[in-house]
């Protein structure tokens, strides 16, 4: 029955495929990593992440995982962001590495407090995460998606965890532990049913054959160096991946339970080192991209980067961690380390941007936001 709720995605959002940047030489996938079959051994479906699993590497002693530590020359950058007030509204989705959990909370309410949150959600051992919950406690990267009017939330965790469960039950459709040496920053669903994920640490991109069950550890995976992000493409149907120092584009073959993944397209960035990557709601030819250094637009068609959008006086500033605009009002959310966080990587406050009246902030107290999205579920 699970592995139905995710097959059942298949198709749902391919589109016509047109690609704008030309083929180069295709690189095949990496590797392709296989689930053993017999029960209690590393990699089954029943054994829980062991330093015999290709996802879950030998951990050094005494290894401390650290999502996005902060260099030093752009520590002056940490944001000191207004007092909480300003109109937003629509709901907002993020990881709260203070509470560990995912929090969707609603931008119209000014006084955020855990109370206030309209979901919460941590995998644990009660709710059937009980494999995976090691690399459960840093969330990086949540998301939206949906499929046939159903909602799915996609988690990753820089301690390694990576997942899909159905919104709001909270029901698991698809997890697996990466190991911390992989910290995972970004995950996304594809349409037939697959996960999509990128690490930093471990420097990859790989696509899980989710649709093969909510243990399958089986995936293919492409070396990025910082890999930062993820996002599916369905009218060009490739993988957008975004890196240290380079946007690629990857072709996704193979069939759903033996996915393959092959080069494109590179484009390198306008300045180093990525760290979100989202779209352009209203404009299919655009991609939101952040850097430690700015926020720009990669417009496909050109292959080129700009810093010519709405709002960019406001949003362009340095390290951004996430950022997006809403499908329908278009005002911007984003959120970047501020001074007093409980690390270099953190913020309790998302920052809103738009017309008049709405530039907004919204704090939780206490809380440790890497990325806040919109809770919405569109690729683009």
């Amino acid at each position: 029955m699970l592995r139905n709720a995710l097959t059942v995605l298949a198709g749902t959002f391919l589109g016509t495929a047109v690609l704008t940047a030309p083929a180069q030489a295709a690189v095949p996938a990496a590797r392709l990593f296989p689930t053993p079959t017999r029960p209690g051994t590393p990699n089954s479906p029943s054994a829980p992440s062991t330093p015999g699993n290709p996802d879950s590497p030998e951990v050094p002693p005494g290894f401390v995982p650290r999502t996005d530590p902060l260099p030093a020359g752009l520590r002056a950058s940490l944001a000191t962001p207004a007092r909480p007030g300003g109109k937003a509204a629509g709901l907002v989705i993020g990881g709260d590495q203070g509470s560990r959990r995912v929090v969707v909370m609603n931008a119209r309410t000014r006084a955020w407090t855990a109370e206030s949150a309209k979901w919460s959600w941590a995998p644990g051992v009660a709710n059937g995460f009980g494999d995976v919950v090691a690399g459960w406690g840093l969330p990086s990267d949540v998301r939206v998606r949906a499929a046939k009017g159903k909602r799915y939330v996609l988690a990753a965790d820089s301690k390694g965890f990576l997942g899909a469960v159905a919104y709001p039950s909270g029901r698991r459709l698809w997890a697996t532990d990466t190991g911390v040496l992989s910290n995972p920053h970004a995950v996304e669903l594809l349409p037939n049913g697959n996960v999509a994920a990128a690490a930093s640490t471990g420097g990859w991109i790989r696509v899980y054959a989710a649709s093969r069950g909510p243990h399958s550890h089986v995936h293919a995976e492409y070396r990025l160096r910082g890999g930062h992000g993820v996002l599916w493409d369905p009218r060009r149907k490739v993988l957008w991946a975004l890196g240290d120092g380079h946007l690629v584009s990857l072709k996704v073959g193979g069939t759903a339970g033996r996915p393959t993944l092959t080069e494109h397209g590179r484009v390198a960035l306008p300045s180093h080192g990525g760290h979100d990557l989202a779209p352009v709601y209203g404009n299919r030819d655009r991609l939101w991209v952040t850097t430690n250094h700015g926020v720009y637009h990669y417009k496909k068609s050109a292959r080129s980067f700009t810093t010519a959008y709405r709002h960019a006086g406001s949003v362009d500033v340095p390290i951004v961690k996430a950022v997006g605009d809403h499908p329908r009002t278009k005002q911007v959310v984003l959120t970047r380390p501020s001074a007093g966080c409980a690390t270099t990587w953190c913020t309790d406050t998302a920052e809103f941007f738009g017309g008049g009246r709405r530039a907004a902030v919204r704090t939780l107290k206490g809380a440790q936001f890497y990325k806040v999205r919109w809770f919405a579920p569109a690729y683009q």
